[in-house]
């Protein structure tokens, strides 16, 4: 018990104090207040699940499935696509993976065919349009009048894994054009596919041609961003100077003295694939999966998105300003364009009244000139027939007269014949 300091003054303690020193202080045993908000966040998270969409391009064979199966450790059987496509095509995949109880709702979205073709000038064309109709599914569904965007299963891509054939030299035009024109959609992360067909310092070169030859095309492509926490913001800056990653995929493990990797088996040794010295792979699968994957999911949508979406609405005649540059509200905005749109409609009505009546018009001309010509052949054909009637009326006239003479001739031959007749009986009696 603490002793009472020299030449203090004795007071003798009152109800009040008594009361206070008899009250018993107990400790909290969990947290309270607004400080739970961040568990509540995880605990609503966990229950609901995660989703993470990722776009593989690239040509086939080049390991896009392997390199999906080790990042995920998992082996997602799917049927070896053929290089006889007659144009390039996209397979989409869903996946439930469950990791320590936390769900990831993965798809998976891998290109068809593409580079396959002897003219591959549109071979990114089909990508443009899923990734530009993802973006529309999503549009679609926030302007319902009754949304369901918590439900909604959001298809929109939130990495591009490009993978580039292992040359050793440059880019191909095939992977320029295609990059540069999904960059301002989607989140490109470059990968050196294969990457143990190179030497180290080969590697090394490719890696500076390839950043070198995306930014004089003006690429742009996914920066790991260096304002996150302060655990991964020394990360994501020393990554960007890595990019683009080299990449090597197994499932096979591999015995590397008394334990079991996961790698691939050389004559001269064996490629760990979880090794740093050996390729990025673990770089890769930390910065996808363990420390950017929300950041990769934020970018698509407040930036590709937010893109896509500006620009379809000015396209439909949507402006944030009058043409006073004054702000102008969405009902003012719809009222506008449902009037302007009441007098494109009335305009069309008119024109298409005012094109009836011309093309009536025409037909009445038509018909009354088709009438005409048929009373004139009428007329024609009628005065063909009265003269073919008073030809016929003279030569039945003709044909009368000619009966008549022949029977007069007739008669008159009788007449003659009963005559010689007579006159031979009278000349046989008078010889007898």
């Amino acid at each position: 018990m603490a002793e009472k300091p020299p030449n203090m003054p004795t007071q003798t303690p009152n109800n009040e104090d008594t009361q206070t020193e008899n009250i018993r202080c107990l400790a909290t045993l969990e947290h309270f207040g607004f400080e739970c908000l961040p568990t509540q966040m995880v605990n609503r998270s966990i229950q609901k699940g995660f989703s993470f969409n990722i776009l593989c391009v690239g040509e086939t064979g080049i390991g896009k499935s392997t390199l999906i199966n080790t990042l995920f450790n998992t082996n997602m059987k799917e049927s070896k696509t053929s290089h006889f496509y007659p144009k390039v095509g996209l397979k989409v995949k869903t996946y439930e993976l469950l990791e320590r109880n936390i769900p990831l709702r993965l798809t998976v979205v891998k290109t068809v065919g593409y580079g396959d073709q002897i003219n591959k000038e549109a071979n990114y064309q089909p990508v443009v349009d899923y990734l530009d109709a993802q973006f529309e599914a999503y549009l679609q569904e926030e302007l319902k009048i009754q949304r369901s965007l918590a439900d909604y299963q959001d298809s929109r891509i939130h990495a591009c894994l490009y993978f580039i054939a292992p040359t050793g030299h440059s880019l191909k035009s095939l992977d320029l054009l295609t990059m540069k024109n999904i960059d301002k959609r989607v989140n490109i992360i470059p990968l050196i596919a294969k990457a143990d067909s190179l030497s180290k310092s080969d590697l090394q070169k490719f890696k500076s041609n390839i950043m070198r030859e995306l930014v004089s095309h003006g690429v742009q492509i996914y920066q790991f961003t260096a304002d996150d926490s302060e655990a991964t913001a020394p990360e994501n800056t020393s990554m960007n100077g890595i990019l683009p990653f080299a990449v090597v995929g197994s499932m096979e493990e591999v015995k590397v003295g008394k334990r079991m990797v996961r790698g691939r088996h050389y004559p001269w040794g064996v490629l760990q694939v979880e090794n740093e010295n050996h390729c990025d792979f673990a770089k890769l699968r930390n910065l996808l999966l363990c420390t950017n994957m929300e950041d990769l999911k934020d970018q698509t949508h407040t930036q590709h998105y937010e893109c896509y979406r500006s620009n379809r609405l000015q396209k439909l005649g949507f402006r944030d300003v009058g043409p006073d540059n004054q702000p102008v509200s969405f009902q003012d905005m719809y009222e506008a364009k449902r009037q302007e749109f009441h007098e494109q409609c009335q305009r069309e009505e008119e024109e298409l009244k005012q094109t009836f009546v011309q093309r009536v018009k025409e037909k009445e001309l038509t018909f009354k000139d088709a009438e005409k010509e048929l009373q004139d052949k009428f007329e024609h054909l009628k005065r063909i027939q009265q003269e073919e009637i008073l030809r016929l009326e003279e030569e039945r006239r003709k044909l009368e007269e000619q009966i008549i003479e022949f029977y007069k001739m007739k008669a008159a031959s009788e007449t003659t014949q009963a005559q010689v007749c007579t006159s031979v009986k009278k000349d046989k009696e008078r010889k007898k």
